[in-house]
């Protein structure tokens, strides 16, 4: 059996960043791809080379002696890499982002291919992304909740408001005189016995604007479950029932009259939008072009 140089970049990566994530995000490669290697070059010389901590990588007296030995010949060999391979062009980098998937369909996914950049997106549970951005596998995260993750940063930059809407060919003549009257133990009652659409095992918008407006959580059950908002937008498109959902997804079918705006709550229900990023990141420019991006679209919905 022979060690791999790969592993040895990988070693060095870690030894002189202190953490696995940092590392990956050095080498262009996944965070347990640099696990995968550290772990191969551990077995291939039988030493533990580095203590793992929640928060930094610490080399043992083994992985001192190690990195001693290995780095004047990996840096003659990186700089022969350097001087000896010609590239055609400049190679592209890859930014990883998660968000839900109303928010990419209506801001980003006209764009990408126009980007200069490789793209991938996530989506998915808001903790989860959380972590893989933290983990480096998420170069900028959109969502509504802030972390207090030491490593990572947020930025408010934009709010999306919790309202009532129904399809067109919906009666909300009732509804509409009860809200009037502000009759809130009537809407209420009222609202139980119609029908409803709501998300794939997410009713958090529901719950949330339930207890928002009438103080306690909703009894009942959404008589439709889809896959996602603008499912539900679309089935509400001219026809019955109720729903739940954020403004600026609505914006555009209320304006074309396929659905109805009902109710913004005696108390308004706001979610502050947020960046999430790594502090550090080598890819900062790349990211600061995609969030003008995603502000500008933002402020058009």
């Amino acid at each position: 059996m022979r060690w791999n140089l790969e592993w040895i970049r990988t070693f060095k990566a870690i030894y002189e960043t202190g953490t696995l994530s940092a590392a990956a995000q050095e080498l262009f490669i996944s965070q347990p791809g640099v696990s995968l290697h550290l772990n191969s070059l551990e077995a291939f010389t039988g030493y533990k080379l580095f203590d793992r901590s929640a928060r930094k990588m610490v080399p043992t007296e083994k992985g001192k002696i190690f990195y001693n030995y290995i780095i004047d010949p990996l840096k003659k060999l990186e700089k022969g890499e350097q001087y000896f391979h010609k590239r055609a062009k400049e190679e592209r980098v890859t930014i990883s982002v998660g968000m839900c998937f109303e928010a990419f369909q209506y801001t980003l996914e006209e764009y990408i291919s126009k980007f200069p950049f490789n793209f991938i997106i996530k989506f998915g549970d808001y903790n989860q992304m959380q972590q893989d951005l933290d983990n480096g596998l998420l170069d900028l995260i959109v969502t509504p909740r802030a972390g207090n993750q030491k490593n990572l940063k947020y930025e408010a930059f934009s709010k999306e408001r919790i309202v009532l809407i129904a399809g067109s060919k919906t009666d909300t003549t009732e509804i509409e005189q009860l809200i009037k009257e502000n009759k809130t133990k009537e809407i209420a009652s009222f609202l139980k016995n119609q029908l409803w659409y709501s998300v794939t095992n997410e009713m958090e918008h529901m719950k949330n604007f339930w207890q928002n407006q009438f103080g306690e959580h909703p009894d009942f059950s959404p008589n439709y479950i889809v896959p996602n908002i603008s499912s539900i937008i679309r089935c509400l498109s001219n026809n019955n029932g109720y729903s739940i959902a954020p403004d600026f997804l609505c914006g555009e079918a209320i304006k074309d009259k396929k659905i109805k705006l009902i109710w913004e709550g005696n108390s308004i229900l706001e979610n502050t939008l947020y960046f999430g990023t790594r502090k550090k990141t080598i890819y900062q420019n790349e990211i600061e072009k995609l969030e003008t991006l995603l502000k500008t679209k933002w402020q058009c919905l």
